[in-house]
């Protein structure tokens, strides 16, 4: 249709009519169908970069263009990429003969199935993977084109971004009126959560998480840990104190310092990088991450990373002490698909026979962190996974050089509770203390379920290892100068142990890591 003269264009592109009222969007491309990954993700970088480049030229000129409350306006839209792939058989893998161990990778039966996709920079190699195997499993074609949901204009704009400054107090106010802002309806957790049920007509869901979920998760992240998505890597060990971020800073800037490192940078809070000593400038390019400087204060969540060029390295995040912390990290980790997360932190130990400083291996959980209680109700059992159990008493043996009854005398394995009272030990009746000996738990902290049960309901492959600072219920409390003495001798080994277990899930591939004890019955193909 003909432009209006009396509306401002702010981008000279494709226009058409919703209900009389303008939308001008990207010109229309048709979808495509593709029997190539790499051909396919080669066109959802070209959709997605033509979007987001539709949106901040719009932007750029909407700033410039003066505004009154009655100018008329148009709206201005652009959309996210979307996959497809539609069956006809429910026996189409098996027929292909190419259904793996994997626990993903095809879908349950036959229908058609989509989701939309954002951010071609972290995710191009996920997809590739990905698609690779719908074709592997089902033939294909895979279907490719601009689909419905709006990317919002916040999450169009580069990581370093900020227009809002750049506004006037009408621009301000009149912003929702011409671009699609973030609508939190549209970014819920049904799918994970196993209670998403498509409308009639509808596409059964591909993935986890939209296009918009994602996004927004990739902006809390980067808010939370101080340092950008890009440099998160598959493997993430979450710890509930700073001592084990100073012992991290240091192995990784030791890594640094030998040419010889299979990692190729130490990334911390503000996007502080090192590069390795002597690495090659193809792989410093390749690796394409922000560059920074030390904040003046650190994030709430500060994240280290030690990078390797293929993303398998390791990332730290210090979560502080509480569940509710540990929700909000895993929450939005859980959008880069790790290939697995592990909790090294502090515990109290409920046993007379421990000792401080031994270690606790979590076998189940007691849940009463309450913060994934409607997400995750507490009849779900939260098994534990053997690749990661074996991995982590591995890594016990492999960094204390104990084994057989020797390393049995520092290693437990056990049920620990979390719950979401720092201070349990003062309620009366002895209640909690009643709960924990009937459930036979041997440690308590406030963290590992609920990381646990995050991985679980986002399947993402999980385990615990602790380790005993306190044991309150038989007098040893935690004490300065006792706390010193602890974390000198036991947090290197601790953290060792930790990197350890992670260098042993790398060697054995993630094609033996991912559980099927993660997946339902009727579940979605993208890891």
């Amino acid at each position: 249709m003909d432009q209006d003269p009396d509306i401002p264009p702010f981008a000279p592109h494709f226009a058409f009519s919703d209900r009389g009222r303008p939308i001008r969007t990207p010109a229309f491309v048709a979808p495509q169908f593709f029997t190539d990954p790499d051909a396919a993700v080669a066109h959802v970088r070209q959709l997605y970069g033509a979007a987001v480049g539709f949106l901040r030229d719009a932007l750029r000129e909407y700033a410039r263009t003066p505004l009154d409350l009655n100018t008329p306006v148009a709206r201005l839209r652009a959309t996210y990429p979307f996959v497809r792939l539609r069956t006809y058989s429910a026996t189409a893998p098996a027929q292909h003969g190419l259904r793996s161990r994997l626990s993903y990778g095809f879908v349950a039966g036959p229908g058609r199935y989509e989701t939309t996709l954002t951010r071609p920079d972290l995710f191009a190699d996920y997809w590739r993977e990905q698609f690779r195997l719908l074709l592997d499993n089902h033939g294909g074609p895979l279907e490719i084109g601009l689909s419905g949901e709006p990317i919002p204009v916040h999450f169009a704009l580069g990581e370093d971004a900020h227009f809002e400054g750049e506004l006037d107090a009408v621009q301000h106010a009149r912003l929702g009126e011409v671009f699609d802002l973030p609508d939190l309806t549209a970014m819920d957790d049904g799918i994970a959560n196993g209670t998403h049920v498509p409308p009639p007509g509808a596409p059964q869901p591909l993935a986890l998480f939209t296009g918009a979920r994602i996004d927004y998760s990739l902006q809390r992240l980067r808010h939370y840990s101080g340092t950008s998505p890009i440099w998160f890597q598959n493997f993430v060990l979450f710890t509930n104190y700073g001592f084990y971020v100073d012992e991290f800073v240091r192995l990784g800037l030791a890594e640094m310092t030998r040419p010889n490192s299979d990692y190729a940078a130490f990334v911390e809070p503000g996007n502080v990088v090192t590069w390795r000593s002597g690495l090659p400038a193809g792989v410093r390019a390749a690796l394409d991450g922000p560059v920074g400087a030390p904040p003046t204060r650190l994030p709430q969540m500060p994240a280290y990373h030690l990078v390797r060029a293929d993303r398998s390295g390791i990332t730290l995040v210090n979560i502080g002490v509480g569940p509710s912390n540990a929700k909000t990290a895993t929450d939005h980790i859980a959008v880069l698909r790790p290939h697995a997360w592990l909790m090294l932190g502090h515990c109290a130990g409920l046993r007379t026979s421990q000792q401080l400083g031994d270690y606790v291996l979590a076998h189940a959980y007691v849940r009463e962190d309450h913060v994934l209680d409607e997400e995750l109700p507490l009849w779900v059992p939260i098994p534990a996974l053997a690749e990661i159990q074996q991995a982590l008493e591995g890594a016990v043996a492999d960094v204390t050089g104990l084994d057989g009854a020797a390393l049995k005398g520092v290693l437990r394995t056990g049920t620990v509770a979390s719950t979401d009272n720092r201070n349990w030990e003062l309620l009366p009746d002895n209640l909690p203390q009643r709960r924990f000996s009937q459930s036979r738990a041997v440690a308590l902290d406030m963290e590992s379920a609920t990381i646990a049960a995050n991985g679980f309901r986002f399947r993402v492959p999980y385990g615990t290892l602790l380790c005993v600072s306190d044991k309150p219920l038989h007098g040893a409390i935690k004490l300065p100068g006792m706390a010193d003495r602890f974390y000198r001798e036991r947090v290197d080994q601790h953290l060792r142990i930790g990197v350890r277990a992670i260098e042993r899930l790398r060697a054995a591939g993630v094609d033996q890591l991912h559980s099927r004890k993660l997946r339902s019955f009727a579940e979605v193909a993208f890891q």
